[in-house]
C-alpha cells in the first residue's frame, strides 16, 4: 500500500490557525487565548495574537477551540491493532500465553504490516502525531521490513523500536541481518522515522541481556524495556542493568509499576525516562500506574496506550485514566490512614504535559517537538467540535482536553508541516484497502487457530476457586525469581 497523495492545491501553502485557546506547552505551560500559530514550511513561524501571515497562508478558524502540540504516544505494540478487542478480558498471563508460547508466531510479515499501518492511521485520527511502535514480534528482518514499509504509508512521525518475543535478545541482536536493519534506519536520516531497540531484562542471575545491551551501545541506539512488571521483570533486571552501567538518559523504563525505592532512585540519578501506560496498569495487572514515584523522585515522564488488543488507542483515555488512577490511589492511602486529601498532586496540566512535552523528551526530540514554540517541528493538533454541546463553555483549557474532548473532536492534524486531518476528516486516506488486509489477517489467524481455540482465546473461561496460580510464562530461561512473587521482599511501590 502506497503512502496518501498530500499533493492537491493546499500542500506547501503557509497555514495559521486563528483564534484559538493555544496550550504552547512551553517549558512556563503558557496558554494564550485568542492566539494564532503561523506554519510555515515544517515549521512554526510565529505564535501570538492577530499575527500577520504571507499572502496566500491557508486559514483555518481556531475560534472556540484549543491548538495544541501532537500528542506523543511512547509504547504501543502496533502489530496487535489487527486484533483489536479480541484480548477485552484477558489478564496479562493470558496476554503472554496467547502471543508469547502459542500464536505470537502465526504472524506472517503482511500481517505486522497490517497492524501497523491500521494503528498508525489510528494515531493521526486522534490527534498522535508520534508514536513509538514497540514491535517486539519481528520474528524476522522480512518482519520487521513490512513493519517499516507499513510506518512509511502513512504520513505520521513514527520510531519503531526493534523487538522479537520469540528469542532472547541476545539471540536475534547477533543476527547481521538485524544488525543491517538497524545500521540501515539509524543513518536514513528519515525525520518521521526513529529507531530503538525493544528488550526486557528477567532477573537470571546470568544477565544474558548483557551482550544485547552491549550491541545497543555499540550501535549507539536507544532500548526500551518494560521494567516493573509484576511477574515479569522486577529490581533485579534494574540492578543488573545498573551494575553494567547500562541505564542511560535515553533508556526507556515501561509501566515502571513494581519497583522498590532503590530502583526509582536509579533511574532518576541515571536520567532515563519512565512510560506509564495507565490503562494497561490498572487492567492487565502490572501494578499500579507510577505516577506518585515519578513525582517524588523527579523522573522524567510520558504516556502510552500499549496496545489495543486491549485498550483504546488514543491519549485522551491515557490522560483520564492517569489522573483518575493517581487520585483513587491518594485518597485511599489517606482513607486507610483516616485523613482526607484536600488538595490533588496531580493536575490536568501535568498529565497534558507527559503526552506532549514528556513524550518528546523521552524519544530525545525535545529540541524539536513537543510544544508550539518558534522553530519547532510544525506538528500541531486543533481539538474543535462545533457540532458537540460537550465543546462549551472553554474555562480550563488544561481540564477540557484531559476529562472532556475525545477522538471525535480533533479537528485538524498537522505533522511536519502537512495537514493529515482536516474538518474531522483524514485527507488522501483510503480505509477501504486498510480494512480489506485487516481481515485478512483475522481471517488467516482463526483458521491457523482453529475456530474452538479461536473462540476461547477471545473469550476465557472463568477459572475454577481451586485452579493453581500459572507460573509466569515470559522467561527465556529456568530461573525463578522469588521476589516476584506475592510475600517476597520489598513489594510495596516505592517504599
Amino acid at each position: 500500500m502506497s503512502a496518501p497523495d498530500l499533493t492537491g492545491p493546499d500542500t506547501g501553502r503557509p497555514l495559521v490557525f486563528r483564534g484559538g485557546t493555544v496550550l504552547t506547552m512551553d517549558a512556563s505551560s503558557t496558554v494564550l487565548t485568542d492566539a494564532d500559530v503561523l506554519v510555515v514550511g515544517d515549521r512554526i513561524e510565529a505564535v501570538g495574537p492577530a499575527l500577520e501571515v504571507p499572502a496566500g497562508t491557508r486559514e483555518v478558524d481556531a475560534r472556540g477551540g484549543i491548538v495544541m502540540p501532537g500528542m506523543i504516544d511512547s509504547h504501543r505494540h502496533m502489530w496487535q491493532t489487527a486484533m483489536r478487542g479480541y484480548g477485552t478480558d484477558w489478564t496479562l498471563t493470558q496476554y503472554f500465553v496467547w502471543y508469547y508460547l502459542e500464536h505470537g508466531k502465526k504472524f506472517r510479515p503482511q500481517d505486522i504490516a497490517a497492524g501497523n499501518r491500521l494503528a498508525a492511521i489510528e494515531s493521526l485520527d486522534a490527534g498522535v502525531t508520534t508514536t513509538v511502535d514497540w514491535s517486539h514480534n519481528l520474528q524476522t528482518v522480512d518482519h520487521a521490513e513490512a513493519a517499516l514499509d507499513a510506518l512509511r504509508s502513512v504520513p505520521g512521525r513514527f520510531v519503531l523500536a526493534y523487538g522479537n518475543i520469540q528469542a532472547g535478545p541476545w539471540e536475534w541482536l547477533a543476527d547481521p541481518a538485524v544488525r543491517s536493519f538497524l545500521e540501515r534506519l539509524r543513518d536514513a536520516g528519515d525525520d518521521r522515522l526513529g529507531v530503538q531497540i525493544a528488550f526486557d531484562v528477567l532477573g537470571d542471575p546470568e544477565f544474558s541481556e548483557r551482550a544485547a545491551f552491549e550491541v545497543a551501545r555499540e550501535l549507539d541506539i536507544p532500548v526500551t524495556t518494560h521494567a516493573g512488571v509484576w511477574g515479569a521483570t522486577s529490581d533485579t533486571g534494574i540492578q543488573q542493568m545498573y551494575d553494567g552501567g547500562f541505564m542511560t538518559p535515553e533508556t526507556t523504563y515501561v509501566h515502571a509499576s513494581t519497583l522498590t525505592r532503590d530502583s526509582y532512585q536509579r533511574i532518576a540519578a541515571t536520567g532515563g525516562s519512565i512510560s506509564v501506560a495507565t490503562e494497561s496498569e490498572c487492567s492487565a495487572g502490572q501494578g499500579h500506574a507510577p505516577t506518585e514515584q515519578v513525582l517524588q523522585y523527579g523522573i522524567p515522564v510520558s504516556l502510552s496506550m500499549d496496545t489495543s488488543v486491549w485498550w483504546s488507542g488514543d491519549m485522551f483515555s491515557a490522560m483520564r485514566s492517569t489522573l483518575n488512577a493517581d487520585r483513587m490511589s491518594e485518597h485511599m492511602t489517606a482513607h486507610l490512614q483516616g485523613d482526607t486529601i484536600t488538595h490533588l498532586r496531580l493536575r490536568a496540566k501535568d498529565v497534558v504535559e507527559w503526552c506532549t512535552r514528556g513524550g518528546a523528551h523521552t524519544i530525545g526530540r525535545d529540541a524539536d517537538l513537543g510544544s508550539l514554540e518558534v522553530g519547532k517541528k510544525a506538528d500541531v493538533v486543533l481539538i474543535k467540535n462545533e457540532d458537540s454541546p460537550v465543546s462549551f463553555p472553554l474555562l480550563n483549557p488544561f481540564g477540557h482536553v484531559a476529562f472532556q474532548a475525545q477522538r471525535g473532536d480533533v479537528h485538524t492534524v498537522v505533522v511536519d508541516g502537512r495537514v493529515v486531518k482536516s474538518d474531522g476528516k483524514l485527507v488522501g486516506i483510503d480505509l477501504a484497502p486498510v480494512r480489506a488486509e485487516i481481515e485478512n489477517t483475522i481471517d488467516h489467524l482463526r483458521e491457523e487457530c482453529g475456530e474452538e481455540v479461536w473462540q476461547a482465546g477471545m473469550f476465557p473461561e472463568m477459572p475454577a476457586a481451586e485452579a493453581a496460580i500459572l507460573e509466569n510464562p515470559y522467561q527465556y530461561s529456568d530461573f525463578k525469581d522469588e521476589s516476584k512473587r506475592a510475600g517476597g521482599e520489598g513489594r510495596v511501590l516505592g517504599r
